[in-house]
């Protein structure tokens, strides 16, 4: 494929029968592949000196932020971009929603705008798939409380993909802020449809309840945890979202949950390194293992932007031509 083909002329790509993508869960197998098999397509696109496509040429995409978010902001403007769409990033700290605008106000005045698709981080679970049903175009979950977060999931699937060549089978150890991570809940439903085992493991104040029926091994200490594992996935300590004492210093955190070499090294030897972002270096995980031959973390932002241009191009198949009618309850 080259950066200067049309959409009708590219190979036909594996097809996603959802209009909307709000979440991990409900996917089905099939569906997963197909996105990380589009993925691997963009990843040549944004390889190459030439890297516009016209997929979303005409086409307009409004990122939509009620929370800050550099690393998912950019790489959702980037991939659009890249696919030809016209891109708006909506600065909510400016918008009427400071003003007490509802959630609903706003869903109404972007559909007026006649979006094609809409982007959306907010800090409450629940509040992307409201959106959704009062617009009339595709939306995309980029982060919803401690709910889902399915870009993130997928990209890490696809960087696990291109080492392993597989995720059936793998032992992926997930450890640290599980509690308030919605990262670790689409990673742990993706993982677990795609057939590979997952461990949880960090202190009990940072463990939902009723974590053992997630269908995962729930592990407190990092030495069991990552024995014999082939992914180590550590999670970002979010203190802003933390409401009490969960922990009693970063200090003792990093002592007992911080991924260092003596820890890793219960690992399989060429298991991977991995951390959506940002990271607290010196708290999760160490800066020698962050920047170790093992560690993933670059190439999971690279793989972040193909697994964006997938899911805009893959929802592109499902865009209207004429008047969208609002509420529809597809995926």
């Amino acid at each position: 494929m080259t950066a200067s083909t049309a959409p009708t002329d590219r190979p036909s790509a594996p097809r996603f029968g959802h209009r909307h993508l709000l979440g991990i869960e409900g996917l089905q197998p099939t569906d997963i592949s197909a996105l990380l098999d589009l993925s691997e397509n963009a990843i040549e696109v944004s390889r190459q000196v030439e890297k516009k496509l016209s997929t979303l040429r005409g086409r307009t995409q409004i990122n939509l932020f009620f929370e800050a978010s550099t690393r998912t902001q950019s790489s959702f403007e980037l991939a659009g971009k890249r696919l030809g769409a016209d891109v708006m990033n909506m600065s909510v700290a400016s918008s009427s929603v400071k003003k007490g605008e509802t959630l609903v106000d706003t869903a109404a005045t972007l559909n007026a705008m006649r979006p094609d698709i809409i982007v959306v981080r907010h800090h409450a679970a629940g509040a992307v798939q409201l959106l959704a049903r009062k617009v009339g175009c595709s939306v995309i979950n980029a982060g919803d409380g401690a709910h889902e977060h399915p870009t993130q999931a997928l990209l890490d699937a696809l960087t696990i993909r291109r080492h392993k060549g597989s995720l059936q089978g793998l032992i992926v150890a997930i450890c640290g802020d599980v509690l308030h991570s919605r990262v670790a809940r689409s990673n742990l439903l993706l993982l677990h449809a795609m057939g590979a085992r997952v461990r949880l493991c960090g202190p009990s104040t940072l463990m939902p309840a009723g974590v053992e029926r997630l269908g995962c091994d729930v592990f407190r200490s990092m030495k069991d945890a990552l024995d014999g594992a082939d992914v180590v996935m550590m999670l970002r300590l979010q203190r802003e979202r933390m409401h009490a004492a969960l922990i009693p210093s970063t200090r003792e955190y990093f002592r007992y949950y911080g991924l260092d070499a003596a820890k890793l090294a219960y690992a399989k030897p060429d298991a991977l390194v991995m951390h959506p972002g940002p990271m607290n270096r010196g708290v999760e995980i160490d800066p020698e293992v962050a920047e170790s031959t093992q560690s993933v973390i670059n190439e999971q932002v690279e793989m972040g932007v193909a697994v964006r241009m997938a899911v805009l191009d893959a929802l592109a198949h499902h865009l209207p031509n004429g008047d969208a009618a609002p509420g529809s309850s597809e995926r």
